[in-house]
């Protein structure tokens, strides 16, 4: 009798914790109305992984302008209304600490793809790693003592600030410039004046939306060329349209969270191909964004947080009123703490390679590939993680990102027929190369580059001009656009130095 009344009471008690397990979880959504591929991949992660049969993940999802704290919070506190058990969302500068005090207040977890921020609150678990460490192992393995850091002020500066830091104790000289302040004339003085200085490394912090903006810029004041140095300091390098830079001549360096090749985004892109574009958009995209990426291994946290705390039986039950977020004192949700320490605990394998947490919510345990823009195209050089810090995998990842020794080219220099300085010999038909050419411009060609040690090829410009640029197309003709478009490397000719040629082109101390 007494084994038969245990038994039922402890099937009571069994009955009664897993029903109070919730057949519908509602989770909450905040997207910004631009980001169309990153809400696609989390429509598609919740059908991806919404397949428990005991329950549901049911979303709710508030469009707002994220930059606007008025609409964030009404947004928040809408969601918080309905009872939702966690808000997957993006956030910027001016709106991060507003929904960073209202999770720890309320016990509401907060999964998000925006940038990191440096906070012991552990109710805002962070998709996206923390780039610091890496930027910093690249900048110290290419020895860059002398740098221009531009950044993007609306994801924050505690990655500038890390840098300033670092260039404290190395004694590096960094010149810190916000790209909200610089207009398209402002551009052309910054790096009109570190041309001055001979200097030529820049690095590039800010979110994609605004990177193209910033590499236009660079394009048309025609600072892609070859000997421009720029790392940007991003986890997407392979979302970027970098063709002119490559056709130009300029080495890029940056990061990649998503390697393409890999068999989870493998598998994942054949399903994603697959989407109706009409219903899905951004799936007709070249590339998956890494924002995108991390949106989807977002839904993946959390539904392995949820089987988490199905299986262990615990009560994450939202009775009566859900509450209000704005009152005062707050009250904090008493099963909050339960789904955040499950969301931390997530231990999984997704797109962006290991996801992982530590005690504040940040990602812990992740590897970046380190990416290089040549010429022929974009090359893995390495990769970085915690324990090993930056790990050169190539031959050709140099101490420096600049291009290759110059004994072992052939230069094109460029010039232009113009007696006396280069002139065609009587006998030239007989000739070949640049034995075909004399004058002063060719004797001068044939003394530097045996003082320097290097082969060369005179070619005479294409279009008979010297050079200049189109008031309307920006594009230059002549020499000046043989340089700017690496069709040549060198000019050795009777070419007057001018503002506007000095803006693209270096010149030496005239020679007359």
């Amino acid at each position: 009798m007494r084994r038969a009344l245990a038994a039922v009471l402890c099937s009571g008690l069994l009955a009664s914790v897993l029903a109070a397990f919730p057949s519908s979880l509602q989770i909450g959504a905040l997207f910004p109305k631009q980001h169309t591929q990153e809400y696609s991949a989390f429509r598609f992660g919740l059908s991806f992984y919404n397949t428990d049969t005991l329950y549901k993940l049911i979303t709710q999802t508030e469009s707002v302008d994220i930059g606007n704290s008025f609409a964030v919070t009404n947004a928040f506190c809408s969601l918080f209304a309905r009872g939702v058990y966690a808000i997957f969302g993006f956030y910027d500068r001016k709106t991060v600490n507003t929904l960073s005090s209202f999770c720890g207040a309320l016990h509401l977890s907060f999964i998000t793809p925006s940038f990191p921020v440096h906070t012991s609150n552990q109710f805002v678990i962070q998709m996206r790693p923390d780039i610091q460490d890496a930027l910093l192992s690249v900048i110290e393995h290419y020895k860059w003592h002398k740098f221009v850091y531009i950044y993007d002020a609306d994801r924050g500066l505690s990655v500038l600030q890390r840098v300033l830091d670092t260039a404290a104790e190395q004694s590096w000289q960094v010149t810190a410039v916000s790209m909200e302040a610089t207009t398209a004339e402002g551009y052309r003085l910054l790096f009109r004046d570190l041309d001055k200085g001979k200097e030529r490394h820049v690095i590039i912090d800010c979110e994609a939306h605004r990177l193209k903006a910033i590499i236009t810029q660079i394009i048309s004041i025609g600072k892609h060329i070859r000997g421009y140095q720029y790392i940007f300091a991003s986890l997407g390098l392979l979302d970027m349209d970098l063709e002119h830079f490559r056709g130009a001549g300029a080495n890029v360096t940056g990061f990649q969270l998503v390697w393409p090749d890999s068999p989870p985004v493998t598998k994942f892109l054949q399903r994603w191909r697959q989407l109706d574009s009409k219903e899905y958009q951004g799936v007709d995209r070249h590339r998956l964004k890494y924002t995108s990426a991390m949106t989807f291994d977002g839904v993946l946290v959390l539904s392995e947080a949820f089987k988490y705390l199905r299986k262990t039986r615990i009560d994450i039950s939202r009775r009566g009123n859900a509450g209000d977020c704005l009152a005062n004192p707050a009250v904090p949700w008493g099963q909050g703490i339960d789904i955040q320490r499950a969301l931390q605990q997530v231990r999984s394998e997704g797109l962006t390679g290991n996801i992982q947490f530590n005690e504040f919510g940040h990602r812990t345990n992740f590897t970046v590939s380190v990416l290089e823009l040549k010429t022929d195209g974009m090359r893995k050089i390495g990769y970085w993680n915690e324990d090993d810090k930056f790990v050169a995998t190539t031959t050709d990842a140099h101490v420096s990102n600049d291009t290759n020794n110059i004994e072992n080219q052939t230069y094109i220099v460029t010039t232009i027929l113009e007696p006396p300085y280069v002139m065609l010999k009587k006998n030239q038909e007989q000739l070949e190369g640049n034995d075909k050419y004399e004058g002063y411009c060719v004797e001068l060609a044939a003394e530097i580059a045996k003082h320097v040690g290097f082969k060369y090829k005179l070619a005479i410009v294409a279009d008979g001009k010297y050079g200049a640029r189109d008031p309307e197309s920006k594009a230059w003709n002549g020499m000046v656009g043989e340089l700017v478009y690496s069709k040549a490397d060198i000019a050795v000719a009777p070419l007057t130095i001018t503002l506007v040629r000095e803006e693209v082109i270096d010149f030496s101390k005239p020679f007359m």
